[in-house]
């Protein structure tokens, strides 16, 4: 194109106070890069923490290379949605005019390949293409069809730690002599295979923590100093004391699964949570602060929500069995400061941005690194922008010591303290769908339900464990945190005893009933898509016809429930817990006779 800024215009880069150390350092590397001639690296890659301006760095990379036409990829519509509005002249929060880059037009002309509502013309017209990766893939791809090899000379890729899909390879193939740039927070999947190209730039995570990009971060242990637990096989009671607890955790899958799904110990973590999110509320004065919680499935989901909203907090979830209004709802509530607490399955990854999140509860159980640190990546965003004395800018990262995190947490100081080449804040690459353009969420494989049940632990303690430990290099690092304002209580383990949460019976009693009825609607949906019957259809009342499928089967669980607990119609707000109790134990029977009864009778 004819006057391409990309080509004409120099943008305001080296000593703009409006962007970060990082974007900076990495323009420089890539400006280097672009223009050595003995460099016959094709591919390179660029690796910035959470938090540090990865977004930013994409609508400079373009100066770097004078390019002519550059295509930006992301792996989901969300983020590429998200960078569209960084490259779009027409929005106020452009990056452009946003941090000072361009001092005015003419701007760098953006589109983004959606559907049918972009044509060839279009593309024509741009200085730079941006898309997600569904829209280019098949072999009868029309832009892949259409377009001339030489069409981009720069190709971008965020996210890049997705690129090793037989889609990336086919975009790389099919414009042959575009130079490549690969953006990600890691450029190892979780099973260690390595995103493509040369790292030429990474940003460490200790020196986004020193200039407050990021939140400090902290783990707190519930250490108990006996359990006891009962395995179903035998059904013998065993107690052990807090090294064994740690030996199982590490050694029985089955032991960890049931750390985070008995009410027992799911409780104490339940009741830390709370507690550390209310000491920081009340040291900064925020109420805003919040928890987000992990879950090992959808019923694990409505367990912790029930566990949270029994102690008074606002809480919900999002979950990929929800529909994208219902999980749209919670977000709104989310974004409008109405919920306390946000509880999701690897849900909220590529794209999601709330730093008001500061308390991570651990219910989930990583047995690898990347998928951990991708879950703690969510409350790593600082709050208060590069003033990393400010108490709002701390994290904390609660988990029982049975659970196997602590390994986890070891493994992050590790690479926190050092200035390694990874960390992934996002989604893990393995089994991702990349069919189709919706957003991309990993469901769990549903697995036996945990042979152990724990029934009982004494005294719960917390032990503070600071990410970045004091080894000599972290030691030299706090000295200068020191003198704006740290003390060594940053850094020292502390214990104190947990004191739990108290609870109302009625808090019990209306969490247990929303339980339930979430509870109820999974099951619903569940049977009636396993069964190949719409929800919305209307053939299973048999006498009306102006019922759906959904309040049928619904219905008819309703009424075994009213049944089995002696009620009558229309007096479900009259249930006992002890009633509500019963139900619960008995759920899957009760359901299965109102299947039976819906479709056999």
């Amino acid at each position: 194109m004819e006057n391409n800024p990309f080509q004409t215009i120099a943008p305001s880069i080296e000593g703009n106070q409006a962007l970060r150390e990082p974007q900076i350092e990495a323009f420089a590397k890539l400006v280097a890069f672009a223009g050595s001639s003995s460099d016959t690296d094709r591919e390179v890659g660029v690796v910035l923490p959470v938090g540090c301006g990865k977004s930013g760095l994409i609508t400079l990379c373009p100066f770097a290379f004078r390019a002519k036409r550059t295509l930006v990829v992301a792996p989901g519509v969300r983020i590429a949605q998200q960078l569209h509005n960084d490259f779009d002249p027409t929005r106020p929060s452009m990056f452009y005019q946003k941090c000072s880059v361009l001092s005015g037009p003419p701007y760098p002309e953006p589109v983004e390949i959606r559907g049918t509502t972009t044509n060839r013309g279009d593309l024509d017209a741009s200085d730079v293409v941006l898309t997600n990766i569904q829209q280019l893939q098949g072999n009868e791809n029309r832009w892949l069809q259409t377009l001339p090899p030489d069409f981009f000379d720069l190709i971008l890729l965020d996210e890049a730690h997705h690129n090793v899909a037989a889609s990336w390879e086919t975009l790389r193939t099919r414009f042959p002599s575009a130079r490549i740039v690969n953006f990600s927070a890691t450029p190892m999947r979780s099973d260690g295979q390595l995103m493509a190209g040369r790292i030429i730039y990474s940003y460490p995570i200790f020196r986004a923590i020193q200039r407050g990009y990021v939140k400090r971060l902290k783990a707190i242990v519930l250490n108990p100093t006996t359990l006891k637990y009962i395995r179903r096989d035998d059904g013998r009671e065993i107690e052990v004391g807090l090294e064994e607890v740690c030996r199982l955790g590490e050694e029985d899958s089955d032991f960890r699964r049931s750390i985070v799904t008995s009410t027992e110990t799911l409780n104490t973590i339940v009741d830390a949570s709370i507690r550390e999110l209310d000491r920081i509320r009340t040291l900064t004065g925020e109420n805003r602060l919040k928890i987000i919680a992990s879950a090992l499935n959808y019923e694990h989901c409505i367990q912790v929500v029930a566990a949270y909203r029994a102690r008074g907090k606002r809480a919900d979830y999002v979950h990929s069995k929800e529909d994208g209004a219902a999980n749209e709802r919670v977000m709104q509530r989310l974004a409008n400061h109405e919920l306390d607490v946000i509880v999701q399955v690897r849900k909220l990854g590529e794209g999601f941005d709330h730093p008001f999140l500061s308390v991570a509860a651990v219910f989930s159980v990583f047995r690898e690194l990347s998928p951990f640190v991708q879950f703690v990546g969510r409350i790593m965003r600082a709050v208060a922008q590069n003033e990393p004395d400010n108490p709002l800018n701390q994290g904390s990262v609660i988990f029982h010591a049975g659970a196997n995190i602590a390994r986890r947490w070891q493994d992050f100081q590790q690479f926190s303290q050092a200035d390694q080449e990874f960390f992934d804040q996002l989604l893990p690459v393995e089994n991702l769908n990349f069919d189709n353009a919706n957003e991309i969420a990993i469901e769990p494989v549903l697995r036996i339900p945990p042979q152990i049940q724990v029934s009982s632990q004494t005294t719960v303690t917390l032990e503070e464990i600071p990410l970045l430990s004091q080894d000599d290099d972290a030691r030299r690092a706090f000295e200068l945190l020191q003198s704006k304002g740290f003390t060594a209580a940053d850094y020292q383990q502390a214990t104190t005893l947990l004191r739990p949460v108290p609870t109302t019976r009625v808090g019990e009693r209306k969490a247990a009933r929303a339980a339930i009825e979430s509870r109820v609607q999974n099951e619903v949906g569940k049977i009636l898509t396993s069964r190949g019957v719409s929800p919305g259809g209307k053939n299973l009342d048999k006498k009306l016809f102006s019922r759906t499928n959904f309040v049928i089967l619904k219905s008819a669980i309703d009424k075994k429930f009213m049944k089995h607990v002696g009620m009558a119609t229309g007096s479900r707000s009259e249930y006992t817990q002890i009633q509500l109790n019963s139900i619960s134990d008995n759920f899957d029977a009760l359901v299965n006779a109102a299947v039976t009864e819906v479709f056999n009778g």
